[in-house]
Parts: C-alpha cells; structure tokens; sequence
C-alpha cells in the first residue's frame, strides 16, 4: 500500500511577492574609495615595536630555548634507534 499525502489543491505554488518594495538608500556613500593611511611598512614596525612589542625578550627566547631542547631529546633518541636497528637488521 502507498502512503498518500494530504495536500490542499487550492493552495499557493510560490511565496508572496511584494512588488512595492524599496531598497534602503545609503546617505553620504559617493561610490569612491575609501582613505588608506599613508604610513611605509617601516612607520608601522616602528610602531609595532615601540608600542606592542614584548620587553622581555631575553626570558622569551630562554624560553623558547628551553622548550626546542626539551623537544629535541626524545627526537634524537627516537633517530638512535633507528640507526642501531638498521644496524641489527641484514641488509
């Protein structure tokens, strides 16, 4: 047995159109470009760096420092056992 659906044959095909709509205008918009600052690339990093950049930059990279070590140990350990079993192996 085939399902049968309850539709309404009088009902619209397609949503309401309102033909009387208007777009909102845009008041003071002239269609031109809008102002770029005129600051060189070299007027912003100075900025950057006068302003924003991080003082503590020799804690920073003991850091960082530290963290690259911390890293290294298990990735040349790993790189050793790999030599000694290409080694083991019979190639």
């Amino acid at each position: 047995m085939k399902p049968t659906t309850i539709t309404n044959k009088n009902a619209r095909k397609f949503p309401f159109v309102d033909y009387h709509y208007q777009t909102k205008t845009l008041g003071n918009f002239t269609g031109r470009c809008a102002k770029t600052s005129s600051k060189s690339l070299r007027d912003i990093s100075r900025d950057y760096f006068d302003n924003e950049a991080n003082h503590d930059f020799l804690s920073d990279a003991a850091v960082f420092g530290t963290l690259i070590a911390t890293a290294a140990v298990p990735i040349i350990a790993g790189l050793s056992a790999v030599v000694e079993l290409c080694r083991a192996l019979p190639f």
